[in-house]
């Protein structure tokens, strides 16, 4: 069992077992850079995608409830932080000290009811008083901390948070629902009318905002969401292949449907 901070069994020898395990990882980040072909030969975009597919392995894991995974992948993306830490390092710019430092700066002004005489009622508050203190630091706005690259689905989540602080929201689900409705009737309308495809594209667009925008009232993360049920058809369609009496193409949709409902009963 894993001691906690405030137990009794927490003490000074854990938390030096943590520092000699990072600084294990640091030395061995050394040796590589060093004497290792491959590591040696790694830069700042050599690594980018290589990080991007270590994070979408921890969110499997933690979509999976694995934590042995969810330990795994965690050490795989402290390897890469580190890796770019070592770069800068090598290019006397920055070390992995000065970018721990600055976190952990952050972390306390940004957490002044914690570490100030600011108070605060409950999450909503502390999430609104974040946004207020990035502007102050010289964030251009609200929505300028949203990473271009983010995957849409994620955008739109994190963008509709973010406004939601300053209070540009709905103020009843209902009305969110309403939204999503009319935003459908107005895809729909599209189709039925033959628009073009632009126009399609663009209501298609306002139905996923709007759903994705009551899904957070529902305190549904979407993108979690879709991911368990791109899993759970993956699977149902895999089942449909491995029961298959005959070519998939030679079959009639009502024959793999009952496969399907099959694999629903599993």
């Amino acid at each position: 069992m894993i001691a906690k901070p405030g137990d009794k069994n927490y003490t000074v020898a854990n938390l030096e077992k943590k520092k000699a395990a990072f600084a294990r990882l640091l030395q061995i980040m050394d040796d590589l850079r060093e004497n290792c072909p491959w590591d040696r030969k790694q830069t700042f975009q050599s690594l980018r995608n290589l990080t991007i597919e270590e994070t979408y392995e921890l969110a499997g894991a933690i979509i999976d409830e694995d934590l042995k995974g969810i330990k795994e992948e965690i050490g795989d993306l402290m390897l890469h932080m580190v890796f770019y830490a070592k770069i800068a390092e090598e290019k006397a710019e920055w070390d992995i000290a000065d970018a721990l430092d600055a976190v952990c700066e952050k972390l306390i002004s940004r957490h002044p009811h914690v570490y100030g005489e600011t108070e605060v009622a409950d999450e909503e508050e502390v999430k609104k008083n974040w946004e207020q203190l990035k502007l102050k630091e010289g964030k251009k706005g609200l929505l300028a901390g949203v990473p271009d690259s983010l995957p849409a689905l994620v955008k739109a989540w994190r963008m509709q948070q973010k406004t939601a602080q300053v209070g540009f929201e709905w103020e009843t689900t209902e009305q969110v629902w309403e939204k999503v409705e009319e935003e459908i009737a107005e895809f729909r309308e599209t189709v039925v009318n033959g628009e073009s495809l632009q126009r399609q594209e663009e209501e298609f667009g306002d139905v996923l905002f709007a759903l994705i925008n009551y899904a957070r009232f529902l305190n549904i993360e979407p993108e979690t969401a879709l991911e368990k049920i791109n899993r759970k058809f993956k699977e149902r369609f895999e089942y449909i292949e491995s029961k298959a009496p005959k070519d998939l193409r030679e079959m009639t949709l009502r024959e793999m449907d009952d496969l399907w409902n099959e694999a629903k009963g599993k």
